[in-house]
C-alpha cells in the first residue's frame, strides 16, 4: 500500500509506500498500478532513469516546456537530499510557490510532481542515489530551467557543487512560464 499525502502544491504530493524490514534488509514497494490509479495519479511512464550525487551537490531547477512536459515521480535508493518542487503553472494558485520534501532511503518516500513544475534537489548525505519515472521522453531543447537561488528556497547551502548549466539559468523574475 502507497499513502498519498497531500500538499499545499495541488497535483504535488509526497507518497509513503510500506517499507518491510528483516534481518536481511528491506523491501520497497514504489508503484503499484492499480494504488496509483485509485489516487488519481499516472498510470504510464516513459523513461526511468537514476543520478548519483556526492554531499554538497545541487541539481536543478529542471523541467521539459510543451508538448514534452511531464509529470515525474522522484525517491531516494540510497542517501538523502532536500527534494524541492516549483509551481510554474501560471493559472495555478500557488504559482511560484515551492514544496521541500526530505527524501530519503531509510523513509522510502516519494515526491510526485505534476507537470508544469520545476525540480531540484540538494544532496545531504556523502552520497545519494536518485530515482526519477517521468511521463514523457527526454527532448534536450525542451528541457530547461529557472535559476535555483531565485525564487526564495531556503538551501543550507548558499554555495553549493552545480553545472555550469544550472548556474546560469534565467532568474524565476524574467521567466515567461509556458505552462
Amino acid at each position: 500500500m502507497i499513502t498519498k499525502i497531500e500538499t499545499e502544491i495541488e497535483g504535488c504530493y509526497e507518497l509513503q509506500p510500506i517499507i518491510r524490514k528483516d534481518q536481511r534488509g528491506s523491501f520497497t514497494k514504489t508503484f503499484h498500478e492499480e494504488v496509483f490509479k485509485k489516487n488519481n495519479l499516472v498510470t504510464k511512464f516513459a523513461e526511468e532513469y537514476y543520478s548519483t550525487s556526492r554531499k554538497g551537490v545541487l541539481r536543478g531547477l529542471h523541467f521539459q516546456t510543451p508538448p514534452v512536459e511531464h509529470e515525474k515521480m522522484v525517491y531516494c535508493v540510497y542517501g538523502e537530499v532536500i527534494d524541492v518542487a516549483v509551481d510554474l503553472r501560471r493559472q495555478s494558485s500557488t504559482y511560484g510557490k515551492y514544496r521541500m520534501i526530505n527524501l530519503n532511503s531509510e523513509k522510502g518516500n516519494i515526491i510526485y510532481i505534476p507537470k508544469g513544475m520545476a525540480h531540484g534537489f540538494y544532496t545531504v548525505s556523502d552520497m545519494a542515489i536518485i530515482m526519477y519515472k517521468v511521463t514523457s521522453v527526454y527532448v534536450p531543447q525542451n528541457d530547461l530551467g529557472i535559476l535555483w537561488n531565485s525564487i526564495g528556497i531556503p538551501w543550507i547551502d548558499k554555495n553549493p557543487i552545480m553545472s555550469e548549466r544550472d548556474k546560469n539559468f534565467i532568474e524565476f523574475k524574467d521567466f515567461k512560464s509556458p505552462f
